[in-house]
């Protein structure tokens, strides 16, 4: 049973991973990208804690969407 999950969850991953692929990003998609994993991190160094996390990637994503978007 498990060997199927995971199976399925390899399946489902490459499948994202190759749909992601089709087509160059725009600056507004890398900034939201940084942003995420930058806020997440501080978010973390910050407060410690899942929510911090989460709401340091939240907040990261949308500054860094509104840097890219403002790019060109």
């Amino acid at each position: 049973m498990k060997l199927r999950q995971f199976s399925l969850a390899a399946l489902v991953a490459s499948t994202l991973a190759f749909a992601g692929c089709s087509t160059s990003p725009t600056d507004a998609q890398i900034g939201t990208g940084v942003g995420a994993v930058a806020g997440g991190v501080a978010g973390n160094v910050l407060f410690g804690s899942t929510l911090g996390t989460v709401g340091g990637a939240a907040a990261g994503a949308l500054i860094g969407n509104e840097v890219g978007k403002k790019q060109r």
